[in-house]
């Protein structure tokens, strides 16, 4: 049986199969996704746990031990780090590849709920995410002002900046590691507290009574029912200030009156600071990081932000500055296109030394075709499997390509000699593949195996 006697009866219907192939190729590479590496999704969770006020050794004895006893019992479990530091406990836990990561959060979930009862009191209890590793940001993003402060830059950079770049096609994950977020910080003075005859509970208890926002109930009237809607949330430092924390001679006392109510961060020893070009040095900043969706286009995700960072710029305060600090897809195309040109450079070499040997325009035609056609085609394979246009992809294609180049010498060699012999070149092709039409196919087989 000679696996290519169809294409040589049907010389049209080759012809408009290659060109299909040439076009589905070409339509498939616009669709690929760019990225340095192969895309691997890691089934990697990280566990969080707050214990606001206790210290790193605290954490590390309370919070982090108890919860990697019960998460080192999980099967399938490759490897488990853990960050103790000030109030807080981070546990990244990285599972085999094997094993589906709605299992993995199943198991995680499990072993929170088992080991909730040796855990201190915390405020809530310890939350967990899906993370990869191996996705870097591919742009980070600096927002600074000289004027204003970081915390309401951080404001800023959450409810107008975040948010659109997260609307984004492509877009992922929008981060700001280090910004400390806007709080009230009442400082209390003991000694006037004492004066009233307060403590620290009671200044606790009257704030959170004073800032809550709870159901306030109905009016019932005959066939009518009224609502009552009234927030009692406190927002600025003026109205905590306001608060009445007792009364002492028929006189209200305020909060003002006993504590130090300002307008500050979250966490005061939280920060983050940017590098600027052009001579400006490095300032405090609220950094974004954007990380893009996974089989998104790296290219495509890039220069939709950066089309979008000036209309964020127009809408910004004029002492408001957003820069962009790193580029991830500067070295990813400056990688890729070095590949393409030496995947080109090598198919053209690879025919001219092909001319040089053989000495014949038709038989340096036919890899000359084959070789681009091949390529070309194979990037609508890979769309189809959801495969990405990176280094490791497009060297594969490099080395394939002098797979293609042998079949095709072989069999343009086999067909040579029955030409010579006289025979005619429809009956040279028809008995030049049949003898090694398998032949070549088994040993492509046998080098993709070996590769």
């Amino acid at each position: 049986m000679n696996p290519c006697a169809l294409f040589i009866r049907r010389p049209v219907a080759t012809s408009l199969l290659a060109i299909a192939i040439l076009l589905v190729g070409m339509v498939g590479f616009r669709f690929l996704p760019l990225s340095a590496l192969p895309e691997v999704d890691y089934p990697t969770i990280q566990v969080q746990a707050f214990y606001p006020g206790a210290s790193p050794d605290v954490m590390a004895t309370s919070v982090t031990a108890v919860l990697e006893r019960n998460f080192g019992q999980m099967p399938g479990l490759r490897e488990m780090t853990s960050v103790s530091s000030g109030g807080q406990s981070v546990v990244t836990l990285q599972f085999d590849l094997s094993l589906s990561l709605d299992i993995a959060e199943q198991q995680v979930q499990a072993a929170i709920n088992q080991g909730s009862s040796l855990l201190p009191a915390l405020p809530q209890p310890p939350i967990y995410r899906k993370v990869n590793p191996a996705d870097a940001p591919v742009m980070t993003l600096a927002l600074h002002s000289s004027t204003m402060p970081i915390t309401q830059v951080q404001e800023i950079a959450d409810t107008r900046i975040a948010q659109k770049i997260s609307q984004l096609p492509g877009v992922g994950v929008v981060s700001m590691p280090g910004a400390p977020r806007p709080a009230i910080r009442v400082q209390a003075n003991l000694q006037q507290l004492s004066a009233h005859g307060l403590n620290i509970d009671d200044l606790r208890t009257t704030i959170s009574n004073n800032n809550s926002n709870a159901a306030k109930g109905q009016f019932d009237e005959g066939s009518q029912s009224y609502t009552i809607n009234a927030n009692d949330q406190l927002r600025t430092a003026d109205e905590y200030r306001r608060i009445v924390v007792t009364y002492k001679n028929g006189a209200p006392v305020y909060l003002s009156d006993v504590a130090d109510v300002i307008e500050s961060a979250e966490n005061n020893r939280l920060g983050s600071w940017a590098g600027l070009t052009g001579g400006r040095g490095t300032i405090p900043a609220v950094l974004i990081n954007v990380q893009r969706q996974p089989l998104a286009n790296v290219i495509g995700v890039v220069d939709a932000i950066k089309e979008l960072v000036p209309q964020i710029r127009a809408d910004l305060p004029p002492s408001l500055s957003l820069d962009i600090l790193t580029d991830r897809t500067d070295a990813i195309r400056a990688s890729v296109e070095d590949t393409e040109v030496e995947l080109v450079l090598a198919v053209v070499l690879v025919v001219l030394v092909i001319f040089v040997f053989l000495r014949n325009l038709p038989a340096t035609i036919i890899p000359g075709l084959s070789v681009p056609l091949s390529i070309i085609g194979t990037f609508a394979v890979m769309y189809l499997l959801e495969f990405s246009l990176n280094n490791l992809s497009l060297m594969a294609l490099t080395i394939s390509a002098g797979f293609v180049v042998d079949d095709a010498i072989v069999m343009i060699e086999n067909i040579s000699r029955y030409i010579e012999k006289g025979e005619t070149p429809y009956d040279a092709a028809m008995k030049g593949a049949g003898e090694i039409g398998f032949t070549i196919v088994s040993l492509t087989v046998s080098l993709i195996a070996v590769l």
